[in-house]
């Protein structure tokens, strides 16, 4: 890029192509592998922009959204102006949890779906509430659409948060609510309100004015997609934001600086992308059969022009296909619209194994993506480089915790070796007598062991997050979080650019699968 500093550091190391690249790659910054992948049999390489390439702060951009969405509440919806007094703990929500519209709960649950942690509201439910609510097998499998709402991106923490502000706002004030709304409800307002943020422009117009003041600046994301292109992939962006958005937003992540609150006349980070659709309606832009038009677009004034497949067509009374304007000698394509057969078209794609597509969002654009398409998909998950770290400084009372359940086991298996004894077998009264003894002390040692483990469980549960805990994990089970990453992200990491500490051929291997049989003899 004509004039710019292209800094080759990436994070805590530099770029696999400079050559003051180490091997050393910490491990909040390593790229995670569940599926087997050879870059080699990579020809395109695709990024989603909000969240992924751009990543938001959530201390400004999310108290900005949570703000509007208040007052829309408020102006347009009709509820109580105390609302505007309240405040927003960015820290308090996570993904990964699911909302129950219906009775104003929020849940975190485990892989097969076992609600583990509940609140209503802030409030935590009592365990004979929650097993009463969620324990029923045949209940498990119905935590979706339309009466559950998936926190599953970054953004959508915020709604999370008012929900709940809501809820107790409404037990504790039932009066103050618009007559006749319920829990779902206010659900259904929170995202009616969040829509009209979007409509209106008010978001994107405040971050437009100050990139910097939303946006985490990243000096890594120019020499990551020189690299690929140097290797021969193809690079492309596809994102929902419209045109004038994403030139601004792209512009500052480039690292242009007389782009900052404006935009205009700079379209010089298209130099790094090959093709770039906006206003491409994931998820059901990952869909062939999907109809929507694929419209060029002419970056100097944004006007739409008509194609046939990516191909400009001519105009009524010429021969010919308009013309843009030359202002710009570029060979990346714009366009808006559209659906994955266009792009496969316009990128020469022979078969959709050949694509890895870089998002944050697990079902917009990993599990879409993956499941419907087959390409081959990497995840990014910001709260990963806090969380490895955590893990590795707790993993003296990991190994304590696996412990001190092998004791509560041999003690247990002690126990009901007593009981039966006791219950079927003829003894003596003195041997029933030792054998009582021997139960009661048994009996105190289980409780002894369990109070430890519950406590040491619960200060790892709050060292990773006071509330809701690891977010790879509820208790000793995977998380459904990281269930839904391990089915459907065949790489996941902590931030984009960590995909410039490798080399471009790599070849990514997963770690060793673990059953239960195995585990115990392995680690031993």
């Amino acid at each position: 890029m004509e004039g710019a500093v292209v800094d080759e550091r990436s994070g805590d190391g530099f770029v696999w192509s400079s050559p003051e690249w180490g091997r050393s790659i910490g491990m909040g910054k390593k790229v995670f592998c569940n599926r087997s992948l050879n870059m080699k049999n990579i020809v395109a390489v695709g990024f989603d922009m909000d969240y992924t390439l751009a990543q938001y702060m959530p201390e400004t951009f999310e108290s900005l959204a949570y703000d509007g969405t208040i007052r829309k509440l408020v102006h347009n919806l009709g509820y109580p102006p105390e609302l505007l007094e309240w405040t927003f703990d960015w820290k308090y929500m996570v993904r990964g949890l699911v909302l129950d519209k219906k009775r104003g709960n929020i849940l975190k649950m485990d892989r097969h779906k076992y609600v583990k942690v509940a609140y209503h509201g802030f409030k935590e439910m009592p365990k004979e509430d929650k097993l009463a609510t969620y324990g029923n097998t045949l209940i498990r499998d119905s935590f979706d659409e339309p009466d559950y709402a998936l926190i599953d991106t970054l953004f959508s923490l915020a709604e999370a948060y008012l929900f709940a502000q809501l809820v107790d706002f409404k037990d504790k004030n039932p009066g103050k609510i618009p007559p006749g709304t319920d829990y779902g409800r206010m659900y259904r307002d929170v995202r009616s309100a969040v829509d009209l943020c979007h409509r209106d422009g008010t978001l994107k117009q405040m971050v437009a004015k100050d990139p910097g003041r939303y946006i985490n600046e990243d000096l890594s994301i120019l020499p990551m997609l020189k690299m690929l292109r140097e290797s021969g992939r193809a690079t492309f962006l596809v994102t929902n934001s419209l045109w004038d958005y994403t030139n601004i937003v792209m512009n500052f992540l480039c690292q242009n600086p007389n782009s900052v609150g404006s935009g205009v006349g700079i379209y010089d980070w298209l130099e790094n992308f090959d093709v770039v659709i906006t206003g491409s309606s994931k998820p059901n832009f990952f869909h062939e059969d999907n109809r929507a038009n694929l419209f060029k677009v002419e970056p100097e004034t944004g006007m739409l022009i008509n194609t046939d497949n990516g191909t400009l067509l001519p105009q009524i009374g010429s021969t010919s296909p308009r013309v843009p304007s030359n202002g710009l000698r570029k060979s990346c394509r714009v366009f808006q619209g559209g659906n994955v057969a266009h792009l496969h078209r316009l990128l020469s794609i022979e078969s959709s194994s050949q694509v890895l597509y870089v998002g944050d969002h697990i079902y917009g654009d990993i599990l879409r993506s993956k499941k419907v398409l087959g390409w081959r998909t990497m995840l990014v998950v910001p709260e990963l480089e806090k969380e490895v770290e955590l893990l590795w400084e707790s993993r003296d009372t990991r190994k304590e915790l696996q412990r001190l359940r092998r004791v509560r086991d041999l003690v247990e298996d002690k126990i009901h070796r007593i009981n039966w004894s006791l219950k079927f077998e003829v003894i003596g009264v003195d041997e029933k007598h030792r054998l009582y003894s021997e139960l009661h002390e048994f009996e105190t040692q289980r409780e002894d062991v369990r109070c430890r483990h519950q406590l040491a469980q619960r200060e790892l549960h709050q060292k990773f997050h006071k509330v809701w805990g690891q977010l790879m994990k509820t208790g000793y089970q995977n998380s459904r979080f990281a269930h839904q990453v391990e089915r459907f992200a065949c790489l996941y990491t902590s931030q984009v650019t960590n995909l410039s500490l490798y080399s471009p051929d790599k070849y990514y291997r997963p770690s060793e699968d673990f059953m239960p049989h195995e585990f115990d003899i392995l680690s031993s």
